[in-house]
């Protein structure tokens, strides 16, 4: 389920959160859905737990996945309406910081409207 790129730039728990998200987008992995613990994780990817307590940490802290203690970690169930509407301000302020560098670079609206464009249908076709 989840493969990492240990020659890369990006850490080893990003990677992780990168594609729990990106798994439970495509509904590979559904509200209620176990996940592996911690300490199960770490063995099949052969990393330290700490690595991906740290995941499991931000992925909770986004409200992605739960912890019920006594019985595993799972999917979290569907965001509520006023939920999402607090992600969005989050989201749109982490937008216009990558905006504002975008056009630091010298892109117009138009290349940036074509590089989000670009990105939106390579997650759809994964």
């Amino acid at each position: 389920m989840i493969v990492l790129d240990l020659k890369g730039n990006t850490p080893i728990y990003e990677q992780i959160i990168e594609q729990m998200k990106f798994h439970v987008m495509k509904g590979n992995l559904k509200p209620g859905n176990a996940i592996p613990s911690v300490r199960k994780l770490a063995l099949e990817l052969k990393i330290t737990p700490g690595t991906v307590a740290k995941a499991y940490q931000e992925l909770e802290r986004q409200e992605i996945i739960e912890t019920i203690r006594g019985k595993g970690t799972f999917i979290a169930r569907e965001i509520r309406a006023e939920e999402n509407q607090a992600r969005l301000t989050a989201i749109k302020k982490q937008l216009n910081t990558i905006v504002m560098e975008l056009r630091m670079m010298g892109y117009d609206s138009r290349m940036v409207v074509e590089l989000v464009k670009g990105i939106y249908e390579e997650m759809s076709v994964c």
